[in-house]
């Protein structure tokens, strides 16, 4: 959690004695505006490098409820005490199917997309349009990614089917009502076979995040989405033997993967096209399906 705690130092908040040294127009001046009660945000996401990044994030009141209005101003500096150079809008974004997912006391998400040019430590803030409350911390882009990046190859894994465990689904997931074809295909048949293909690497029974959300439920009701298209869907369970005792197993060591959930569309090239860390609403995959991957 790259934000945990950053506020501690920063004495940021409204009715701050602090207040009349700060430089106009800098973030820190807009985190102690007026009627204005910052909190930290809480990432749905860590792992950066440069471009433009998808940021997602709560926004957290003091009584524990998140702030759900439909959008949020964003902007980003370089430092606490430095001018925004851009600004951005969140969109609140749905956390899983609604009659199909687990009960969760976080239905939905913010989702920004912010353009960071180098690697580095950036600075930013929220503020949902119409709520008293907004959220601070900051983004560490690293120079390169842990995860495999956009355009890179998908390493080549034998990940478990029906096949391979004789058809014990209990095996290959943690859901309570899994979807069969999901497990189908290994990510190496389908680059073997040049077809355009959605993984998601999550475990839904040991998820730990507050914002990791249903992950597997908004693939597979994508996946029903795309029937007949020529994409296929696969989920890949990240603890050994589904045991969070154990630790990551070797699909996710061999992606390279620190965190979960994550969903990559990869393309019929072998290349990903696109990727998701953390909770994914099905608008949002249901869009990057259609631009990437169906002909």
């Amino acid at each position: 959690m790259a934000f945990a705690g950053v506020l501690l130092a920063t004495g940021c908040g409204s009715g701050s004695s602090t207040q009349s040294t700060d430089l106009p127009g800098t973030l820190q001046a807009l985190s102690r505006a007026p009627g204005v009660k910052t909190v930290a945000l809480t990432p749905g996401d860590a792992d950066f490098s440069p471009g433009v990044v998808r940021f997602s994030f709560l926004v957290v009141a003091n009584d524990g409820r998140p702030v759900e209005k439909p959008q949020a101003k964003v902007w980003i500096a370089r430092g606490l005490k430095k001018k925004p150079y851009s600004r951005a809008v969140a969109r609140l974004e749905t956390i899983g199917i609604p009659g199909t997912s687990d009960s969760s006391d976080v239905p939905s998400i913010y989702v920004a997309h912010l353009r960071a040019p180098g690697p580095g430590t950036y600075w930013v803030f929220a503020k949902p349009q119409g709520a008293a409350t907004a959220g601070l911390g900051n983004l560490v882009v690293r120079r390169r990614s842990y995860s495999p990046a956009v355009g890179a190859r998908a390493p080549d894994v034998a990940t478990p089917t029906l096949a391979s465990t004789h058809g014990n689904l209990r095996a290959l997931t943690t859901s309570t009502h899994p979807d069969r074809a999901l497990y189908a295909r290994s990510v190496a048949q389908d680059l073997a076979a040049h077809r355009p293909f959605v993984v998601a690497f999550a475990t839904p029974k040991f998820c730990t995040s507050r914002t990791c959300g249903p992950v597997v439920d908004v693939v597979s009701h994508v996946r029903k989405q795309f029937a007949g298209s020529g994409v296929d869907f696969i989920h890949v369970e990240v603890y050994e033997h589904n045991d969070p005792a154990r630790g990551y197993n070797r699909w996710m060591r061999e992606w390279g993967l620190q965190s979960e959930p994550w969903v990559f569309l990869v393309g019929r090239d072998g290349r990903i096209k696109a990727k998701f860390e953390g909770s994914v609403s099905a608008k949002e995959l249901r869009a990057a399906v259609e631009s990437n991957l169906v002909a």
